[in-house]
């Protein structure tokens, strides 16, 4: 990860090829594309990768998110529970729709606690969102379990996961509808863009028809297409897709570079008697993306994460005082600093968020370094970068 590291061939022959067809949208302009549908054809091989019926691209993950809940009806007032760690656009999506994000507890996973969503649930909970940082999941079968009891969407943001499955499943495919991101830094990118599956065909219809400004894709006419609803522009540029297309065809071949790198470091960290890793359900296998472990509390992180700085290791983090990805710097958030106004359902859900106690996420993210994993490290490089963490670790114990 991020599948730029490793750029080639394939992926310039399949934008030149768009180059070449003089046709940059992914609609409409049939005469003028001589056949060349990047987009459809990267929605068939995600269809088959995720092994799920129906694909839409969007265009971002961000745009992913808004698009699922859309198709499945959730909007103003709805609730939509979250975790506390995510990427901010997991609660700009909600917020977008007119939702309320309601946030809650992690537990060891990383991911959201089943116990902590059905504590959160009120008569207005529409969806559960679980994120699925850094590469993995949480309990999802509790988490189903949940979803089923109170008759509630269960959505996937796999947007860092994917690679990763559930008991035999990609993740993304599990619930009702999962989300996908190919930005910049993915282990595959298309640059900047997104995805939707779903086994569900109205929400899919949904999402077709919502990320084009509502337009049925009925007939040749692009221009007498009619509009069953209200919709938007978060459509992906087939110049994306083409980069995505080459991507996809090499996911296999990441994904075992990042499984190697990852056991790697993690052998070499496994040797400290004080480090421990994060919760992988029973089932469940991580993308690899990411290297997760804990240190016995906030101060030795602290300590391990300054030194990591101080000996050159870069690309790993603790997302305590993080203010992308954790709730305790999110004041943008708690202050609900908008351009427009904001809903009093929000203000009101939002204007809690100062005063609850997030202790028990706090043990674990403050304890937790996330160490991405690169592909273009070199076997010299991943052994010498595993030795000089573990020494690191080591002296601040």
């Amino acid at each position: 990860m991020p599948g730029f590291e490793l750029f080639g061939e394939l992926e310039r022959n399949e934008v030149n090829d768009v180059l070449d067809s003089g046709v940059l949208m992914r609609y409409g302009f049939d005469g003028m594309r001589n056949g060349h549908w990047k987009s459809k054809e990267l929605e068939a091989a995600l269809q088959e990768s995720f092994k799920t019926n129906h694909v839409q691209l969007v265009s971002s993950g961000t745009a992913a998110v808004s698009v699922a809940l859309a198709s499945a009806g959730v909007g103003a007032g709805d609730e939509v529970i979250m975790p506390v760690f995510t990427f901010v656009a997991s609660f700009e999506a909600i917020m977008m729709l007119g939702a309320v994000p309601v946030l809650v507890d992690i537990d060891e996973t990383l991911a959201v606690d089943p116990k902590a969503v059905e504590a959160a649930i009120t008569p207005k909970t529409k969806a559960v969102m679980v994120v699925q940082m850094c590469g993995s999941m949480g309990n999802m079968n509790a988490i189903q379990a949940v979803c089923d009891k109170h008759s509630l969407l269960l959505v996937e943001d796999a947007c860092q996961a994917i690679g990763g499955s559930y008991n035999g499943k990609p993740l993304g495919s599990i619930g009702d509808l999962g989300c996908f991101s190919f930005d910049f830094v993915k282990t595959i990118t298309c640059g900047e863009g997104g995805a939707v599956i779903t086994n569900n065909k109205e929400y899919y219809i949904n999402a077709d028809h919502y990320s084009d400004h509502g337009h049925d894709h009925i007939g040749i006419d692009r221009g007498a297409e009619t509009h069953p609803f209200l919709g938007y522009n978060f459509r992906i540029s087939e110049l994306h897709a083409a980069v995505g297309l080459a991507q996809i065809k090499r996911l296999p071949e990441f994904l075992e570079i990042q499984k190697k790198n990852y056991t790697i470091i993690r052998d070499a960290l496994s040797q400290i008697p004080e480090v421990t890793f994060r919760t992988v359900p029973e089932g469940g296998e991580e993308s690899y993306s990411f290297l997760n472990f804990f240190l016995p509390d906030f101060e030795t992180a602290t300590k391990v994460s300054q030194s990591f700085k101080e000996n050159g290791i870069d690309a790993c983090w603790n997302y305590y005082n993080n203010n992308w990805h954790y709730i305790r710097k999110w004041d943008h958030l708690k202050d609900l600093k908008s351009l427009y106004p904001i809903s009093n359902e929000v203000k009101e859900s939002i204007s809690k968020l100062k005063d609850k106690d997030f202790s028990k996420s706090d043990h674990y993210i403050g304890r937790n370094i996330s160490c991405l994993i690169k592909l273009s490290w070199t076997e010299e490089e991943i052994r010498d970068r595993a030795n000089k963490m573990k020494a690191s670790i080591l002296e601040s114990l």
